[in-house]
């Protein structure tokens, strides 16, 4: 076993900024404000928890479950010899969390808070919390910190943040809501006897237990049978095919004379390459294709040996309708032809591994709305059938599929020239924040869905909605280590 301190060498070099705040707000209790807030680097806040005795040579336990409460599993897995089904058993055991409820609730928030939130917090809170309002780069955790030390927010003084919440965000009250209904029912079980012994710590402990990746095994190992294998160096292929000039289109095409060219999809497509390079893919873009040239890369990829891959990945820039992709000829590519060249029939090296495919195109027509905000359909004031089972058809019936897709049947979605697409930066932002935590990729989207759901085209108050679409049958996580 390697020496204690060398491990938390290593563990302090690859916390990030964001982490060691984490780890600090999640400490307080066990360390003095003034101390933490004196705290710079990871080895400093190491050196704070044993000199209070919360780590020890023989005992890292606490700095385990701050680990855990954040979501650097590839950490615990690759520095501390444990686990996430590990660390569930331990924390169901009565009073072996140190963490309480009521800070991890407020962790928990500060995850799910938005940036356009987080602005709406600070001027909500203007009067009350200036020092938060004047310092941009002030974070959640730093108003919910400045909250406390105004006395308006404590483990029993919640009615503020409720407010606030209820006015901003209702599903973050819910979140609050859920903790009280959840806490509340863990000590009414508790005896009095029980509550002035261990009783309350006991409670404290279930609630952690059971409020951490409900989504995850509690009994039983991760194991191979419900993980898909996620090791191969590179992981595979990350194909990204962009479409910007849509000149042939409109010269060819005379119903697609309005097509216009996708300004600022290069800054999807440098986003996608940045992160998947960092998630171990091999990257390989393909601009502005034909249909027919799209058919043929497709081909090219279905054709190669993924034998010593565990993953492939596709993601699509371009225009579209409801269940096509545009070349920039203006020929339409069926979504589902694209994917089913993937099935263990078309390309058996990749039989029981995950396809992921993230398509950014409209899959509907709809007006051009707001300033600098464009849509990647075709042309305004078209109509299209809906079909409710269209997301299920682009993808085969096989198992092992994802699709991740812009947004829903019939509807636009939206491009800014200078930011990309609402829906790629936000996939793209939420994998590289998530990925390294050891969430699933399902948890991803619906993260994604969430923040993209939340923005609105002004001035007319358009909105977008993506839908991922799956057959996986195991969980998929891009561990990053």
């Amino acid at each position: 076993m390697e020496f204690p301190r060398r491990r938390l060498l290593m563990v302090s070099e690859e916390l990030g900024e964001g982490d060691l705040a984490a780890l600090k707000f999640l400490s307080q209790g066990h360390i003095p404000m003034r101390k933490l807030e004196a705290i710079q680097k990871a080895q400093d806040f190491f050196e704070a928890l044993q000199e209070k005795g919360m780590i020890e040579e023989e005992n890292l336990f606490f700095l385990m479950e701050l680990l855990y409460r954040i979501r650097r599993i590839d950490l615990l897995e690759s520095h501390l010899d444990t686990s996430r089904e590990k660390m569930e058993r331990e924390l169901q055991i009565p009073g072996r969390a140190k963490v309480s409820p009521y800070r991890y609730l407020l962790f928990q928030l500060s995850e799910e808070i938005t940036e356009y939130e987080l602005k709406s917090f600070k001027f909500l809170l203007g009067q009350e919390l200036p020092k938060c309002r004047l310092i941009p780069q002030a974070t959640m955790l730093d108003v919910f910190t400045e909250m406390e030390k105004r006395g308006i927010l404590g483990e029993d003084n919640l009615s503020v943040l409720k407010s606030l919440c209820a006015e901003i965000d209702i599903s973050l009250l819910k979140t609050i809501e859920e903790y009280e209904l959840k806490l509340g029912e863990e000590e009414m079980v508790v005896t009095e006897a029980q509550r002035s012994s261990t009783g309350g710590t006991e409670a404290h402990a279930r609630y952690l237990a059971s409020s951490v990746a409900p989504d995850s095994p509690d009994s039983q190992n991760e194991s191979s049978e419900v993980t898909y294998k996620m090791t191969s160096r590179p992981r595979g292929v990350c194909l990204i095919l962009n479409n910007h000039n849509f000149a042939k289109a409109r010269e060819r095409v005379p119903e697609l004379k309005n097509m216009k060219d996708r300004t600022g999809t290069d800054i999807d497509a440098g986003a996608l390459k940045r992160v998947f390079s960092k998630l171990h893919f091999t990257i390989a873009e393909h601009r502005d294709l034909t249909a027919e040239e799209i058919r043929e890369t497709v081909n090219i990829y279905r054709c190669k040996d993924h034998k010593d891959k565990d993953c492939f990945v596709c993601c699509i820039l371009s225009h579209g309708k409801k269940g096509m992709i545009y070349g920039v000829d203006g020929q339409e590519v069926p979504i589902r032809e694209l994917t089913t060249s993937f099935t263990g029939q078309n390309c058996y090296s990749l039989a029981g591994k995950p396809k992921v495919f993230f398509v950014q195109a409209c899959q509907g027509d709809a007006c051009q709305e707001g300033v600098n905000i464009e849509t990647d359909s075709k042309e305004p004031d078209d109509s299209v059938e809906t079909d409710a089972r269209f997301q299920l058809e682009c993808i085969p019936t096989e198992a092992d599929f994802l699709l991740g897709m812009a947004t829903l049947q019939d509807y636009v979605s939206y491009r800014s020239p200078c930011h990309g697409t609402w829906y790629i930066q936000a996939l793209c932002h939420h994998l590289e924040h998530s990925c390294p935590r050891g969430e699933d990729i399902l948890t991803i989207l619906t993260a994604v869905n969430r923040e993209v759901s939340k923005k609105t085209c002004q001035p007319n108050s358009r909105k977008q909605m993506p839908q991922p679409t799956f057959t996986l049958r195991k969980r998929l996580i891009f561990y990053v280590n």
